[in-house]
């Protein structure tokens, strides 16, 4: 009989003009993938107990703060036009290094590579990003990082980094095949009516 597992705590980091699909489409994926709940507990934290308003002025009530979220198994870092400000923000890449100490997996998408850079978690790494922000990324990486273009995400182990937006989607379902197996990807991708490649 298999031994239960603890659910794995998925913290997915919110900011001010975050892109919209850069953090849903990876929430959607989770909790496709929970087995009913079961296996992840999927939760939204943002630096202030207020409202988050994404891009296009979308507004989202954080979950949790970085100060008072459950201890994150897996934290994800969402790009956007939000993430050319909040690189600069010490408690994020603060909360992010945090992550990457910690945490089995830190993922980012699309232009969260900058936080990372700036969070200081990517030497020596394979880094991608959004096609539009390879040289922001370049300007602010480590030397001994390198970029990858024209891939949809990169696997470093720990650290795993996508492209733009729906790549993240991607991302996302190649983590849970890793943690639990392709079939289980693949009934997400399907539950969701995704049109999955399992490739990067």
């Amino acid at each position: 009989m298999e031994k239960a597992q603890r659910k794995r705590n998925v913290a997915i980091l919110i900011y001010d003009n975050v892109e919209v699909l850069d953090f849903t489409g990876p929430f959607e994926v989770f909790i496709s993938g929970s087995n009913r709940g079961q296996d992840f507990h999927v939760f939204t934290v943002a630096e202030h107990n207020r409202p988050v308003l994404a891009l296009g002025g979308l507004s989202i009530n954080p979950a949790y703060t970085i100060h008072d979220c459950p201890t994150p198994d897996i934290g994800l870092v969402p790009g956007g036009w939000g993430s050319r400000q909040e690189m600069h923000n010490k408690a994020l890449t603060d909360w992010i290094r945090k992550c990457a100490d910690e945490a089995e997996l830190l993922l980012s998408v699309c232009t969260g590579a900058l936080l990372l850079a700036k969070a200081r978690v990517l030497e020596g790494l394979k880094l991608t990003t959004y096609h539009l922000a390879i040289e922001e990324l370049r300007q602010v990486m480590p030397e001994s990082a390198e970029i990858v273009e024209n891939v949809r995400y990169v696997d470093n182990g720990k650290i795993i980094l996508s492209a733009g937006i729906s790549a993240g989607i991607d991302m996302s379902l190649y983590v849970l095949g890793r943690l639990y197996g392709e079939e289980r990807a693949r009934h997400a991708a399907w539950l969701m009516e995704y049109d999955w490649r399992a490739h990067s």
